[in-house]
């Protein structure tokens, strides 16, 4: 029986106009460009992004086999058979780090189940970025994805954040839909208290790239719009 491959997990994007240089190590360009098999939460964005990174054979050539939020459970495991043949793989998401908020983290999961060796590659990661740029508590942290949608959902989200940060001294940090950004914006100026901090970090390694932090008794002075910009917010209770 041969040995197994490895499971590499590649660094996407966060900007479509940032040159694969500007983000990625070239050990990890070197890494892409060597692969011809990849999982992929999106055959056609990865094969733009293989495009950028000068991958050296024909993209019609290579192998991309799709994992997503639609991808059954059951179908998981059989994604790595090549791998655990001796075929090297690599993990591709739609943005930043795979695995990490991500669908790629059941075949992350199911790679360690068959003793198949799981390699992180370094890369953007639009959550540490905006972390160690808002100038909020990087000891303490916690993610929690997406808010609800619905207005009276997200005021309570929101508040149930201000008090678990201000009872651990914990930043917390959500994302939004880009077109929702400015009515998330909207309620925490209307829901939280004066002296919490809010970061927003938006369109993160691009020339557009933008990082405010204030209390949210600033925000309220500041009239600010995000827009319909990928965005992570950051609150820090006072």
């Amino acid at each position: 029986m041969s040995a197994a491959g490895r499971l590499y997990l590649l660094p996407a994007p966060l900007a479509q106009d940032t040159p694969p240089e500007a983000v990625v190590p070239a050990a990890v360009l070197a890494r892409i460009r060597a692969l011809d098999r990849f999982v992929v939460e999106n055959a056609k964005s990865a094969r733009a992004w293989l495009g950028r990174c000068a991958h050296p054979r024909a993209l019609r050539d290579l192998t991309l086999v799709e994992l997503n939020e639609h991808t059954p459970a059951k179908e998981v495991p059989a994604l790595l058979d090549p791998v655990a043949a001796g075929a090297d793989a690599g993990l591709l998401s739609e943005a930043g780090m795979p695995a990490v908020a991500d669908p790629g983290a059941a075949l992350v999961a199911a790679a360690h189940a068959r003793g198949i060796v799981v390699v992180p590659c370094v890369g953007p990661s639009s959550i540490l970025l905006a972390l160690a740029a808002s100038g909020l508590d990087g000891q303490r942290f916690r993610f929690v994805g997406y808010l609800p949608a619905d207005t009276a959902g997200r005021r309570e989200a929101l508040l149930d954040l201000e008090r678990r940060s201000s009872r651990d001294r914990e930043t917390q940090l959500f994302i939004e839909t880009p077109y929702r950004n400015d009515a998330m914006l909207a309620e925490i100026v209307k829901s939280c208290r004066a002296n919490t901090r809010i970061a927003v970090a938006a369109e993160l390694t691009s020339a557009s790239e933008s990082v405010v932090m204030d209390t949210v008794a600033g925000w309220k002075k500041r009239a600010a719009k995000i827009g319909k910009r990928p965005a992570i917010f950051l609150l820090l209770a006072g």
